[in-house]
């Protein structure tokens, strides 16, 4: 019986999109091997960039990150990539924090930038993420 897929969520604040971008374009060959979604925009920019299928979901002020944070709690979700802003203050800061805490609950893998996305995606490899 083949192995299920993981699945990796890709989020990322306004700010650090590009960044986001860049780095699923570098890292394309990786992330091939996963299911991903991930909120709106993000979801959108990442799909056209690398021609990965990403899931879209909502914006995350519009309750893409609530959506996601419900497929962690469900066990749909394995890991999430999230380069967030520390500089920025958002709106909708609650929801962020809600979601780093739902992870940190359910004891999933989050990445807040590109060295520990590096990581995850290195110890993935070498079979680091929970069945």
């Amino acid at each position: 019986m083949p192995e299920k897929r993981k699945t990796i969520a890709l989020i990322a604040h306004d700010n650090k999109k590009s960044e986001l971008v860049e780095w699923a374009m570098f890292r394309k060959s990786e992330l091939e091997k996963y299911d991903l979604c991930g909120t709106g925009t993000t979801s959108r920019r990442v799909s056209e960039a690398t021609g990965l299928t990403v899931k879209g979901y909502l914006s995350g002020p519009l309750g893409g990150d609530q959506q996601i944070g419900a497929r962690l709690a469900e066990g749909g979700i394995d890991a999430v990539v999230f380069f967030c802003d520390p500089l920025t203050a958002l709106p909708h800061d609650p929801d962020v924090r809600a979601l780093l805490r739902i992870a940190v609950v359910y004891d999933v893998p989050i990445a807040t930038n590109r060295a520990t996305a590096d990581c995850l995606l290195a110890a993935r490899l070498n079979e680091g993420f929970k069945d």
